[in-house]
C-alpha cells in the first residue's frame, strides 16, 4: 500500500474494507510515527470536511485516526495538530471527551497551552471536571473565555450531579453505565385548583434542551410546558393535574406517577443530552452537562442567567416527580422521560416529556 495520505485518501472510497488502512495507521503509531497517523487523518478530514453523506470508509479512517492519537500516551500534540483543523462542534466535543478519558490533567496541559481552538479546551476542561479532576492551569480561571457558554458551569462538580457516569473509549468501540431510575409511586387524588398554560417560547426550548437531540437527530418527540395555578396544587392532586392539564403524554395515564429527586432527574437528563437517543450521539460531556442545566433551570423556574447554585438551591425546594413510561405516547423502549416539577409556592408547575425509538 502507498505510504502518502493523500494518495491513500485519494482510493478509499474504491475499497470494500479498510483494514489495511486502518493497520497501516497502527502500525506506523506503533513505530513512533504519530505523525503520519494526523497526516492521515487530516487529509481524510480536508477530502470530506465533515459531511454526513461521504462515503463510510472516510468516516470510519477519520474515527479510527482520531480515535488513536486521543486515547495513545505521548502523543497528545499530534491529537491537537489534527482537531486543530476540525471545522465542525461535535468532532471537537467528541475529541474533548476522548481526550478527558485517557490522560491525566498534567498531561493535558499541552491542549491548554496550544495555540488553538478556544473551543477545545472549554470543552476538555468540563469533560475533566465531569471526571471529577481539579484544573489549575491558568487558562481554566482566566476571565478571557468566560463569555463561552461553558463558562457559566461551575469548574467543580455540585451535590446534585454526584459521580455522572461517562463513557469509557476504546480504540474500536465504546461502553457506558446508563443511570437507574427508580421512582416511589404516589397514590391518592385530589381537587385540582383552577389553571392557566403559561408556556412560552422561549421557555419551552429552554425546558427541552437537554432531549432536543432526540428530535433533531432521531426519532423523538417532546411535549415541553408550563401551568399556574390559582391556589396550591396539593402533593395528592399531582397525577390529577397531569390529567387535567390537556397533556398530549399523559393521556390514559392511571398509575405511573411516582416522586423523584433532583439528582435522580439530573442524572436522567444529563444522560439524554450527552449520549443521545436512539440513532444518534448525544452532545457528550461537556455540552450534555451545560443542557442538563438548562432544561433544569427551566423546569424550577429559576430566573435567566441565574448562577447554578442558585439553580441547584431552587431545585432542592420544589417537588419532583416521573411519570416517564406511563402511557401510550412513550415508546417505552429505552429512552423515555417524564418530569412534573412544582414550585416551593405550588402555584407552578412544569412538565418535560420526551420519548424516542429505534
Amino acid at each position: 500500500m502507498d505510504d502518502d495520505p493523500r494518495s491513500i485518501v485519494a482510493g478509499l472510497a474504491e475499497l470494500g474494507d479498510v483494514t489495511a488502512v486502518l493497520a497501516l495507521a497502527e502500525k506506523r503509531l506503533r513505530a513512533g510515527d504519530a505523525s503520519f497517523v494526523a497526516d492521515l487523518g487530516i487529509a481524510v478530514w480536508r477530502r470530506y470536511g465533515g459531511d454526513t453523506t461521504a462515503p463510510w470508509q472516510y468516516r470510519s479512517v477519520f474515527d479510527r485516526t482520531l480515535r488513536l492519537l486521543a486515547l495513545t500516551p505521548g502523543v497528545i500534540d499530534q491529537a491537537v495538530r489534527l482537531i486543530s483543523v476540525v471545522q465542525d462542534r461535535h468532532q471537537v466535543r467528541y475529541a474533548a471527551s476522548l481526550l478527558a478519558s485517557a490522560h491525566t490533567v498534567a498531561d493535558l496541559g499541552v491542549v491548554f497551552d496550544a495555540d488553538g481552538s478556544e473551543e477545545l479546551r472549554a470543552c476538555l476542561l468540563q469533560e475533566l471536571v465531569l471526571r471529577g479532576a481539579d484544573v489549575h492551569h491558568p487558562w481554566a480561571v482566566s476571565p478571557h473565555w468566560r463569555h463561552h457558554p461553558l463558562g457559566w458551569l461551575p469548574l467543580s462538580l455540585t451535590p446534585i450531579e454526584g459521580h455522572p457516569s461517562r463513557p469509557r473509549y476504546h480504540i474500536g468501540g465504546e461502553s457506558q453505565d446508563l443511570p437507574a431510575m427508580a421512582a416511589e409511586p404516589v397514590h391518592g387524588h385530589g381537587a385540582v385548583p383552577r389553571w392557566q398554560e403559561t408556556t412560552a417560547s422561549d421557555e419551552a426550548v429552554s425546558l427541552s434542551a437537554a432531549v432536543d437531540n432526540w428530535a433533531e437527530e432521531s426519532n423523538g418527540r417532546i411535549e415541553a410546558r408550563t401551568f399556574a395555578f390559582d391556589d396550591d396544587l396539593p402533593p395528592d392532586a399531582v397525577g390529577d393535574a397531569l390529567l387535567s392539564i390537556d397533556l398530549e403524554c399523559t393521556q390514559g395515564m392511571t398509575t405511573g406517577l411516582g416522586t423523584y429527586s433532583p439528582p435522580q432527574a439530573w442524572r436522567q437528563l444529563f444522560s439524554a443530552a450527552s449520549t443521545g437517543g436512539a440513532y444518534n450521539r448525544g452532545e457528550f460531556g461537556a455540552y450534555g452537562r451545560l443542557l442538563a442545566w438548562r432544561s433544569v433551570a427551566a423546569l424550577v423556574g429559576a430566573p435567566h442567567g441565574a448562577p447554578v447554585g442558585d439553580v441547584e438551591a431552587l431545585a432542592h425546594h420544589c417537588s419532583w416527580y416521573s411519570f416517564a413510561g406511563s402511557t401510550a405516547w412513550f415508546d417505552r423502549i429505552a429512552w423515555d422521560i417524564g418530569l412534573a416539577v412544582v414550585s416551593p409556592d405550588r402555584r407552578r408547575l412544569a412538565v418535560l416529556a420526551a420519548s424516542d425509538t429505534d
